[in-house]
């Protein structure tokens, strides 16, 4: 059954909102985001090797709750955006996006007719055929979200013209893949990194296309909520826990044992 995509409400409405991506293929990693109340969550495909089945169950848990599932694919592949979507997710993450014609290409590869040429399909989102399928495609364009990762000199520099693409419904940042498009893996604190960010921002917010950032140095959080930002994804949660153990285990050790 198709589901109201709270995130893109929430967007509309000028919510402030939080993400977090889930790097750890289990749908109890999704029940553990959910019920620690975030908004949305990224299933990420780009970086995690995961199967199709468990891509789905993962949807499926986010479904059981006010969690809008998202999932970051891998490439622009149209067939892959399809299946992700048939089986429910509601709204796909574009990485590395550069230009503005493969980003209206991966629009038109996730919206029906007449704003695409997704496949039509009866499954999970048309409830099987249940209700009229004609209604769903409408409803379906309605929900369905498209976010663009720009994560790349190329695509700072064209930021403007990815922003007036129809279709697109947020802007996330990547500081990290931008620092390495930089020269400097890893210092996303470096000035070239953090202006490539303000001007991403300044393109999204010109456009009145929602930026969303993901805050990773102290300060950063209250920086972009200064600017205006009410959107973030504050990281992943398999990093999350990993500095959770580290730091248990050193607040219950003691030198020498």
């Amino acid at each position: 059954m198709l589901r109201t995509n709270r995130l893109k409400q929430q967007l509309a409405a000028g919510e402030a909102v939080r993400g977090l991506i889930a790097s750890i293929p289990s749908a109890a990693s999704i029940e553990l985001i959910a019920e620690a109340g975030y908004d949305f969550v990224i299933i990420d495909m780009e970086h995690v090797l995961i199967n199709p089945e468990t891509v789905e169950h993962m949807i499926r848990t986010a479904e059981s709750y006010a969690l809008t599932p998202l999932v970051r694919v891998p490439d622009f592949a149209p067939k892959r955006m399809l299946r992700l979507l048939d089986g429910g997710a509601q709204g796909i993450v574009l990485p590395q996006v550069e230009s503005p014609e493969e980003l209206s290409a991966a629009i038109r590869a996730c919206k029906y007719h007449p704003l695409g040429e997704r496949s039509l399909n009866a499954g999970r989102p048309g409830a099987f055929g249940k209700a009229s399928l004609a209604e769903y495609v409408t409803e379906a364009n309605a929900q369905i979200m498209v976010v663009a990762m720009v994560e790349s000199v190329e695509g700072v520099r064209r930021a403007a013209e990815l922003a007036a693409v129809p279709g697109l419904d947020m802007i996330l940042e990547g500081a990290a893949d931008l620092s390495q498009s930089f020269g400097t893996p890893w210092r996303i604190d470096a000035p070239a990194v953090q202006q490539a960010l303000l001007d991403t921002w300044r393109a999204a917010q010109a456009a009145g296309i929602p930026y969303c950032a993901i805050p990773r140095q102290p300060d950063d959080h209250l920086r972009w909520l200064e600017r205006g930002v009410n959107t973030f994804v504050l990281g992943d949660e398999r990093g999350i826990a990993f500095r959770a153990l580290q730091a248990k285990l050193a607040a219950t050790s003691t030198r020498g044992n």
